[in-house]
């Protein structure tokens, strides 16, 4: 699939999430698998652009290409000239987001919110796509609740007004992460627009992955809470798609080696002080699905020190692979 003139490939692409999809974890999915990694969402209101949170989230120094970067905001004019800042900070894809359900988010006017008010979509995507030379795409849900899932005629509306592809969330504004995606409507969007089109919403497995693309028809696939932690589940993806194979596992002893390149990459970009703590929920994720996590969360979210924070690691990790050699 293409975005403009971009190829994504595999078309599995890394779902912005605040908090999670900074520069590091995004190099880190790229080299694991993603055709596509898109940023955590930054501001439209140009006072903040110069916070240190503001300049870290406009990072893209070595990154890969695509570089994708989401924006968030209610004002089209304000939206326009976000994007053409972050266009000339690196940016070859703008992506706005629409598909937000936090209430700070939604409070202020912006994320799923918008889906709301269908006139303000059209004049933001507008102003967007019409501000940069660059593909502009877009991120929804299927609408704002369950009696209102108008998320066909919002993504006639993004591609009448200049939107080069959309991710659609099988889940409305009200469902927040609750219960089950639904693809129905995904499906339908798909079927109304000529844009390519990102499936999103519990797909957490090869197969999973599979039977969504099938199911709705879609050009990809969008990942975001099940990469927290096994940010191999795109290779795993890639090479299922294409080969109808499953791959082996990582050993614990890849695991680890994925893990220290991570915790060295935070340690590196955010300082040694805020790289630790920022790791803590990455290590969480790491080891949510084995023996003894609580035990090792409850000591590694006690180290202050990078050296402390990796040998621990090390150690649960490294006794892991011995442990899985015996067997």
């Amino acid at each position: 699939m293409f975005i403009g003139p971009y190829r994504i490939a595999p078309p599995v692409a890394l779902a912005p999430m605040a908090g999670v999809t900074d520069k590091p974890f995004r190099q880190l999915c790229k080299k694991l698998g993603a055709g596509l990694a898109v940023s955590e969402m930054t501001t439209s209101d140009p006072r903040l652009w110069t916070t240190r949170k503001s300049l870290k989230r406009m990072d893209h120094a070595g990154e890969p290409d695509p570089v994708s970067v989401q924006i968030a905001g209610y004002d089209p004019a304000m939206l326009a000239e976000a994007a053409r800042y972050n266009v000339d900070h690196g940016a070859q894809i703008i992506d706005i987001n629409m598909g937000c359900p936090a209430k700070k988010v939604c409070n202020v006017h912006a994320g799923s919110a918008l889906l709301q008010d269908e006139a303000l979509v059209a004049r933001i995507c507008e102003a967007a796509a019409r501000a940069v030379n660059v593909p502009v795409t877009l991120k929804i849900r299927t609408g704002w609740n369950r009696d209102n899932k108008n998320g066909v005629r919002i993504a006639r509306i993004a591609q009448d007004s200049g939107i080069a592809a959309l991710a659609v969330h099988g889940r409305t504004r009200a469902d927040l992460y609750n219960g089950e995606a639904e693809y129905d409507t995904i499906a339908a969007i798909k079927a109304a627009v000529s844009v390519p089109v990102f499936a999103n919403g519990d797909i957490d497995s090869p197969q999973k992955a599979r039977d969504v693309l099938k199911y709705t028809n879609c050009d990809g696939v969008l990942i975001g809470r099940a990469a927290q932690g096994r940010p191999w589940i795109f290779r795993e993806i890639a090479h299922f798609l294409a080969t109808g194979e499953t791959l082996a596992a990582p050993s614990p002893a890849e695991v680890c080696a994925i893990l220290v390149e991570h915790l060295e990459n935070l340690y590196a970009f955010y300082g040694e002080q805020q790289g630790v703590r920022i790791a803590r929920k990455h290590l969480g994720w790491y080891a949510k699905d084995r023996e003894e996590n609580a035990a090792f969360r409850n000591i590694v979210n006690r180290a202050e020190t990078a050296a402390e924070q990796l040998r621990l690691t090390r150690e649960y990790f490294g006794e892991s692979a011995s442990l899985a050699r015996a067997a």
